[in-house]
């Protein structure tokens, strides 16, 4: 069987949009009955169903970043939810940005914390939550500084991924360049990791206990100009697709590593600018922020929908709506979508 996806091409043209009025969708679940769930940067997540309905639930048990300031505050103060999860109940895992916390959610919105420390240290800046199939839930940080905006830099890898199993909170993986997001596949032998500094895909071997190991590098050492990484997700076919933030482009790696680029959106002259900046380890929040256009400003995430799970929703930090198109392959089933089409069967 040849790969789906080499002859593909995106028709922006053709591309359509949901949810209206979203504050920092960056990261998006999908129902198998056409819901979506998106993080919302008022605390909590939206929900938008196959209407277009739309629904917000925050945090009761957390304040919430009120809007003033500058554009950096937002991504600095309050609770900013970013990586999203379904627990095995349909709670929402919530790896918050903002308090540096792995939060539970239940869906009429009461909050609690899970963990905010790791040997008595703050855990540091929380980014994504994935739940496997023996529900444990990897979880990567960042960072440990807390304005994360200084760890953009080729020569800091302070970026870890933890366990969370049975209340045990431990780190199992570290010094990578601003852990990303988080995946595994099919059989769950091996979890990918995004290095969004270090401009590339790693891959550890699961061991039976959380353990990993045999680390390396997935595909190219450097995925090339304006290399952020920021989400993935696998298909059926064993691609795996990603963006790149500040560059906000979709791509697409196929099981031999080999990259694809499906959208490009970014504005060169800026992309080159932060580029520069990133390269010599200063980069400035001006430089920074004028960076992300296009049909999903600062590209975030990549989400597998719909009843065949071959609609793809694209998530984004600067974004007021979610653009989606139909992919020729489908997406690999989340543990999530598993589960619930399993209680229907």
């Amino acid at each position: 069987m040849s790969n789906p996806i080499v002859d593909f091409e995106i028709d922006k043209s053709a591309l359509q949009y949901i949810g209206q009025d979203l504050q920092r969708p960056e990261c998006i679940l999908a129902e198998p009955d056409g819901t979506l769930w998106s993080a919302d940067a008022r605390g909590g997540v939206m929900k938008i169903a196959a209407s277009g309905e739309q629904t917000i639930v925050t945090q009761q048990q957390s304040s919430h970043f009120s809007g003033a300031g500058d554009e950096g505050d937002r991504y600095l103060r309050g609770t900013l939810p970013n990586g999203l999860a379904f627990a095995r109940n349909g709670d929402f895992l919530i790896a918050n940005f903002g308090t540096d916390r792995l939060e539970l959610m239940t869906r009429s919105g009461e909050s609690k914390v899970l963990a905010d420390t790791l040997d008595g240290r703050p855990i540091g800046k929380v980014n994504f939550v994935l739940r496997d199939s023996k529900d444990r839930l990897w979880v990567t940080i960042s960072t440990r500084i807390k304005n994360w905006m200084h760890a953009l830099r080729t020569d800091l890898m302070d970026g870890y991924v933890a366990l969370y199993d049975r209340g045990e909170f431990r780190i199992v993986a570290e010094g990578f360049g601003f852990t990303n997001e988080v995946r595994m596949d099919a059989r769950e032998e091996f979890l990918y990791v995004v290095e969004t500094t270090g401009g590339r895909i790693s891959r550890l071997r699961v061991q039976p206990n959380g353990d990993l190991k045999d680390r390396e590098v997935f595909g190219p050492r450097n995925l090339g100009k304006g290399a952020w990484p920021d989400g993935i997700a696998f298909d059926t076919y064993g691609n795996l697709w990603g963006t790149m933030v500040y560059s906000d482009k979709l791509f697409v790696l196929t099981p031999e590593g080999d990259l694809k680029v499906l959208l490009d959106e970014g504005d060169p002259a800026k992309v080159d600018a932060l580029e520069r900046q990133f390269f010599e380890g200063k980069v400035t929040e001006d430089v920074l922020f004028a960076t992300g256009r296009g049909v999903a400003p600062w590209m975030a995430s990549v989400t597998f929908g719909g009843p065949d799970l071959r609609t793809v929703y694209i998530g984004s930090l600067k974004g007021s709506r979610i653009p989606y198109f139909r992919s020729p392959v489908a997406g690999l089933p989340m543990i999530h979508w598993a589960e619930a089409m399993a209680q229907t069967a």
